[in-house]
């Protein structure tokens, strides 16, 4: 009698100890930054993207430079007689009968709205620099994302070994009492107590890579503190359309790679024209006041360069080969584009059928996990079968997780190929 009361009480506590709730699902996840809240503090507070922003800065001052005209030249020559037997009768060395002085102010003028071209030169630099600074922003704001999944990989992987471990390690505590009370075979402890050293080792692991990554988010979101992740974050928060026509038409409009490569085409253009303006030489003109021992003169001052040699040849040749280099940029800018968004989208697709498919086996290893159990809590299987069956349950969650971090990491990528990913 007593030995059946014995025998019930084990499996009682072997029920209660190895299946416990919560075996389909990761543990409650810490609040924390959402993909989404990342990608905004990515934004605003990446170290690599501050120093970016002032090129922005840096070109609209040469639109200040270019918008600048030259300054006025004041030109003074003065002569000074040096031996007295010339001086003019009855003065000394200072007087002013015994000196020439020149006074000469002049200005240059640009001609052929030389000025005109150079501010449009500028501005439209400024425009291809803004540009620059969103692909830069851009690709910031993917590897940031793709870190922020690499740490939410990390960490459901942690939960999943925690939570696996510790189960084997609850059915360890109780495989002793039952090898005590001779109901097993040392076999059997030795068995559970190798699956639960492998869960240790990958317990460790798990926490090193963990840590690891998050110091990587930690450094591109320019946070100062820890950064912990929301695990709950659906991620696929923007809706996409699945007609590829569409995201190509929408790429060309979005990348930031092909704006800079139209602007560049438009700066060339205006460059062209400024080039050909340089060619015309720029007059100095302006006004002489000349005193002659005390005698006032005054005059005018005129001086041009004389185009026989140079006529800017060499800057205007240059300005169409930029124009033709620029054109050619964005073609294949645009081939590129075309590329990216095909295979992203290609990805994108196979690694979503892969997440609905993972649905039914995960409820088959469920399935499977939870008979083996019962008929092993009462007698009716072997300790093979029902660490097999935790292998293999175990196997296909890390398999489903490696899937949607797949399925989310192809997301992200074509909203980036997109130029979409800032929209998050």
């Amino acid at each position: 009698m007593k030995t059946t009361e014995h025998t019930g009480m084990l499996k009682k506590a072997l029920l209660i100890s190895i299946f416990l709730p919560g075996y389909l699902s990761v543990s409650q996840a810490q609040t924390g930054l959402t993909l989404q809240q990342a990608l905004h503090t990515a934004q605003k507070n990446n170290p690599f993207l501050k120093p970016e922003q002032l090129n922005t800065n840096i070109a609209q001052s040469d639109v200040i430079t270019a918008g600048l005209r030259p300054n006025i030249s004041l030109n003074n020559q003065t002569l000074q007689l040096m031996n007295d037997k010339y001086f003019a009768t009855g003065t000394q060395f200072q007087s002013p009968h015994n000196r020439q002085v020149w006074w000469q102010v002049t200005k240059p003028f640009q001609l052929a709205n030389q000025r005109k071209y150079k501010q449009e030169v500028a501005i439209k630099n400024v425009a291809v620099t803004e540009k620059n600074y969103a692909g830069t922003e851009l690709s910031v704001l993917l590897e940031t994302g793709n870190k922020w999944l690499d740490v939410w990989y990390n960490k459901v992987n942690l939960d999943l070994v925690e939570k696996a471990k510790g189960n084997i390690d609850s059915l360890v505590t109780t495989q002793l009492i039952r090898l005590k009370n001779q109901v097993i075979s040392e076999s059997d402890l030795a068995r559970t107590q190798l699956l639960a050293e492998q869960y240790q080792l990958q317990l460790q692991q798990a926490v090193q890579s963990y840590q690891s990554e998050a110091q990587h988010l930690q450094l591109l979101t320019g946070n100062p503190d820890t950064v912990a992740i929301d695990t709950e974050d659906p991620v696929i928060t923007l809706s996409i359309t699945e007609q590829l026509d569409s995201l190509l038409n929408l790429s060309y409009q979005q990348r930031p790679d092909i704006q800079v490569a139209q602007n560049t085409i438009e700066a060339a253009k205006s460059n062209i024209k400024l080039q050909r303006a340089l060619a015309i030489p720029v007059p100095e003109m302006g006004v002489i006041y000349n005193p002659q021992n005390t005698v006032p003169y005054f005059g005018f001052f005129g001086t041009i360069d004389l185009p026989f040699f140079s006529r800017n040849q060499g800057e205007i040749k240059k300005s169409k080969f930029l124009l033709q280099q620029s054109e050619q940029s964005f073609s294949a800018v645009k081939q590129q584009i075309k590329t990216d968004v095909q295979t992203a989208f290609s990805a994108y697709l196979v690694n979503k059928e892969a997440i609905r498919k993972y649905s039914g086996i995960l409820g088959k290893s469920t399935q499977v996990l939870t008979s083996v159990k019962y008929a092993y809590a009462r007698g009716g299987t072997t300790i093979i079968d029902f660490l097999e069956a935790q292998r293999t349950w175990f196997d296909t969650r890390k398999m489903y997780y490696t899937a949607l971090y797949d399925y989310r990491k192809s997301y992200l990528q074509l909203l980036y190929v997109t130029g979409l990913i800032n929209q998050l």
